[in-house]
């Protein structure tokens, strides 16, 4: 699917009310997915380990 099969796709599914924020940050959320999901791919990820840390700093 291209990116701009996906991005219809995903304003079509927002209810009929949305307003052009609601679809700019459902496509907002979708390019970050993506983003990470190539992210992952390629090997750049981070161990469990530090993201445990990392969350511990944010939930004091």
């Amino acid at each position: 699917m291209t990116t701009k099969e996906k991005a219809v796709q995903a304003i079509q599914g927002l209810p009929d009310d949305a307003s052009i924020e609601n679809a700019m940050e459902r496509l907002l959320l979708l390019a970050k997915i993506d983003r990470g999901l190539e992210q992952a791919d390629a090997g750049q990820t981070i161990p469990h380990s530090q993201v445990k840390e990392r969350m511990a700093k944010w939930l004091k």
